[in-house]
């Protein structure tokens, strides 16, 4: 009989619940003076790439579930992250967005409080 079925249920949203957490951004490009030997080759081994939208994460960061591949967001800000580096053992609460060749844009972030949110994997 028509309309006898019950209506599908919503299906989960992919991931676990949404977390947010303030941290330090900086950003950072793909030159030796800046990171290693091999500034195109991150901590995960990606091949890093003018216009990839790549964010390292202090490694306190990856404990709470920002691990390689969790995409990420920065409130009041445009598009998502992907994680894809790791940082020096040294910092803590921080992001390092990957700007390319791009040292002016680089130098024009600069340091900031920011909001982030990402679901688990």
């Amino acid at each position: 009989m028509l309309g006898s079925e019950p209506p599908p249920e919503a299906q989960p949203s992919p991931g676990g619940p949404w977390r947010e957490l303030e941290v330090t951004a900086t950003a950072y490009n793909s030159v030796a003076a800046q990171t290693s030997n091999h500034p195109t080759l991150t901590a995960f081994g990606i091949t890093l790439r003018p216009g990839m939208r790549i964010v390292a994460v202090s490694r306190d960061l990856e404990g709470l579930g920002l691990r390689d591949g969790v995409v990420l967001t920065i409130v009041g800000e445009d598009g998502e992250w992907t994680v894809g580096d790791r940082m020096n053992a040294r910092w803590r609460r921080k992001i390092d967005l990957y700007m390319g060749d791009d040292v002016q844009a680089a130098r024009a972030w600069g340091e900031r409080r920011v909001r982030i949110r990402w679901r688990d994997r």
